[in-house]
């Protein structure tokens, strides 16, 4: 295990799934990226993301203790913490009601405890947390948590599986991701996919990772003997796997879940191991976290060199040229690749004998170039001060806001504001 001094401070990665949550942690340095294990000495990484109260009193318990006491009877199993933070609806618990973000809020802090065999939580420099998919509902619950945690973390974030699955990958041997790579994680009683390829025809690399859910038996939904059981098992994925792994050359396979088991993957491990490299754990997006806020921190190669163009990605460079010290040149207002929902920019310029802005937006996906001319109707006088600013509604929904500052003594602004949302090609 890694051993941090009390001087050093933790880059934490934590994957928070709907069933289980698991930590993994560095120093600052960059050092190995280890995960925490409930049992010393094992590879016991998933933590049930389940509370249970013991009855009549106001003591809690998380994770595999919380299902132990339930079992026992002993107390009240409080199950889908984050799903029930979504719905946002008071929990009636023991005759009393709870705020289910903060029952969650406890589960963070009570998980992150486990991290005092290496460092205390005040030791965190950095956190990111990674989930299933980012969407600003879990965005929305996770900022309420991170209030809440009173965490003396310089940063947190977020991010996506798929983000964090690219995020372990470029941090590994090339030669895991010189050809494509696919993911399947069984969670429950569906099988989520994930394709990642390298356009490496671009400067820089892009980086795309596709996703798919399907729908998939779990072992106690078959109502059969353990042997049949386990035949239909890896049947069924033998069938799922050709289907995602026949659309051209494969390098390497990671198969993430407590759910896979050597128990029945028979003929569908055959499969996958020819002229592969094959991977059997349920650690990845923590680890892939980790290395994530690592490379906010300490940018590496792989940041100049590549870019990742997820389902929360800017797909597009935003820029328009133009007119400075009397030369022409062109200036950058959004990058591909980073969180649409965050992709802002806020500029002044002089607009000289023209109503019209134009934009130039490069496609990373295509490769085309597109100008977008922004007529500012009305505007009065040869020459205008005018802010910009630019924000994304969608993925391909560019909002831009101008407001006309005038120009000093000559002109007077008459504070006109124009409006207008553009649809990316």
């Amino acid at each position: 295990m890694l051993k941090i001094g009390n001087h050093q401070k933790l880059i934490v990665g934590y994957d928070l799934d709907w069933n289980y949550a698991q930590i993994s942690y560095c120093n600052a340095a960059g050092s190995q990226v280890e995960t925490v294990s409930s049992v010393a000495g094992s590879e016991s990484f998933s933590i049930p993301t389940v509370l249970c109260k013991r009855a009549g009193v106001n003591q809690w318990y998380y994770g595999k203790e919380a299902l132990q006491y339930a079992e026992e009877q002993q107390g009240i199993l409080v199950e889908n913490l984050l799903q029930l933070a979504l719905n946002g609806e008071a929990i009636q618990i023991d005759g009393k009601e709870y705020d289910p973000v903060a029952l969650l809020t406890l589960f963070f802090k009570r998980s992150l405890g486990m991290l005092q065999g290496v460092a205390g939580t005040e030791k965190i420099e950095a956190l990111m947390i990674t989930c299933d998919q980012m969407d600003q509902s879990v965005t929305a619950v996770l900022d309420k948590v991170a209030a809440n945690l009173r965490l003396k973390a310089e940063k947190i974030l977020y991010q996506s599986h798929q983000e964090s699955y690219y995020d372990y990958l470029v941090h590994q041997s090339g030669e895991l991701w010189k050809e494509p790579s696919v993911l399947f994680h069984y969670q429950g009683n569906r099988m989520i996919c994930y394709r990642m390829e390298c356009n490496r025809r671009t400067k820089p690399v892009v980086t795309f990772i596709h996703r798919e859910e399907e729908e998939f038996p779990t072992r106690e939904s078959l109502a059969t003997k353990e042997e049949i059981g386990n035949q239909i098992l890896d049947h069924t994925f033998l069938e799922l796997a050709k289907e995602k792994l026949g659309m051209g050359r494969v390098g390497s396979v990671f198969l993430i879940g407590d759910d896979f088991s050597e128990d029945w993957l028979k003929e569908s491990l055959r499969f996958l191991c020819d002229r592969r490299r094959i991977f059997l754990g349920n650690n990845l997006f923590c680890k892939g976290a980790c290395h994530g806020m690592l490379e906010f921190y300490q940018p590496s190669e792989v940041t100049g060199n590549y870019v990742f163009l997820g389902d929360d990605k800017l797909k597009s460079n935003i820029g328009m040229n133009i007119f400075k010290q009397g030369e022409s040149s062109y200036l950058a207002l959004l990058d591909a690749g980073t969180d649409w929902k965050k992709a802002t920019t806020t500029r002044e310029f002089y607009l000289r004998e023209d109503q019209t802005v134009e934009l130039t937006v490069t496609s990373l996906v295509g490769g085309g170039k597109n100008v977008y001319p922004l007529v500012l109707d009305g505007l009065a006088g040869d020459i205008s001060r005018i802010r910009m600013e630019l924000s994304m509604k969608a993925e391909n929904v560019l909002h831009a806001q101008f407001v006309d500052l005038g120009f000093g003594e000559f002109r007077i602004s008459e504070n006109r504001i124009w409006e207008m949302d553009v649809t990316l090609d």
